[in-house]
């Protein structure tokens, strides 16, 4: 897999304070973890990717961007074709930045903005350019944060149940069937669901079937073919509970795949965040909720 930035750009903090790359490509894109000494902000400029980093998954829309920090082990899948960007940042540049990898509401100034640095010299930028550069890293600091995605549990009994309804979003057993498939009593299964995501364990799968259906939408599955799948047999009711959850109908999301300019009335009302406004994302792109790995080489 091409990478965006040769890895001696990305893991040295030496040279410009920012770097912007854009690549389209004919087929889907997926990276192995990795990490390098820059941060990066990434997204799209249609389609959908999943990115996970640090035990932390997205679903991203083309309107929003995933914020990763220096030598933090990261990957990224795409849905189908990838059209994306990335900007990277030294380490003293990051001053300002989340802390922590995290989802960020892009903005008209530094979409323009992004298309404008990919064409600069990666290793040398001229005075005008540095000056813009500083303006976008401005930007940056002022982007919104918004959650999109759910908790991993880290039990590991836990964590094979939310393989299995990855897998199988339109599952329907219950809660008590499902400890005792995974050995674990159902009271149990209660409070240490609350206590490792947040969530109860039904309104954990509901927002997993959420993202699911993000996905699917972004594939071009049509509502009706999204809320059957997920095991909703009223679809006005899957219409309903998309909207509460994302502010927006299910054939508008499917709508910002050809226009990623977001709407205002998409973007006024979204999950609900935990205390600490993040949330940890299972992976869903590719069926399974498991860890990437502790080590990973470094590169973009």
């Amino acid at each position: 897999m091409r990478p965006l930035l040769s890895r001696d750009l990305a893991s040295s903090d030496e040279g410009p304070v920012l770097i912007a790359r854009v690549l389209e490509q004919a087929d889907l894109r997926a990276t192995e973890p990795h990490r390098h000494a820059r941060g990066q902000l990434l997204g799209s400029t249609r389609g959908l990717v999943s990115v996970q980093a640090d035990l932390k998954r997205w679903v991203v829309p083309a309107t929003h961007a995933v914020w990763i920090p220096p030598d933090l082990l990261h990957s990224l899948r795409s849905h189908g074709p990838f059209a994306g960007w990335s900007l990277y940042l030294t380490p003293q540049a990051c001053g300002g930045m989340p802390e922590e990898p995290c989802v960020l509401a892009m903005s008209g100034l530094l979409r323009e903005a992004v298309g404008r640095a990919a064409t600069w010299d990666a290793r040398r930028l001229e005075p005008a350019q540095r000056r813009l550069a500083w303006v976008m890293l401005d930007e940056m600091r002022s982007l919104p944060e918004v959650p999109l995605g759910l908790p991993i549990p880290r039990d590991a009994r836990l964590r094979t149940l939310a393989a299995a309804l990855c897998d199988a979003p339109g599952d329907d057993t219950g809660m008590t069937a499902w400890a005792r498939r995974v050995g674990i009593a159902p009271r149990t299964l209660t409070r240490r669901f609350v206590e490792e995501t947040g969530f109860t364990f039904t309104a954990w799968r509901q927002r997993a079937r959420l993202l699911r259906a993000v996905e699917l939408l972004a594939a071009g599955t049509p509502v009706t073919t999204v809320a059957l799948e997920l095991g909703y047999v009223n679809v006005s009711a899957f219409i309903a509970l998309f909207r509460r959850a994302f502010g927006t109908t299910p054939g508008r999301w499917e709508g910002w795949r050809a226009d990623p300019t977001p709407h205002e009335s998409d973007l006024r009302a979204l999950p609900a965040r935990r205390g600490d406004g993040v949330f940890d994302v299972p992976d869903i792109s590719s069926g399974n909720c498991t860890d990437s790995g502790a080590s990973a080489p470094r590169g973009p």
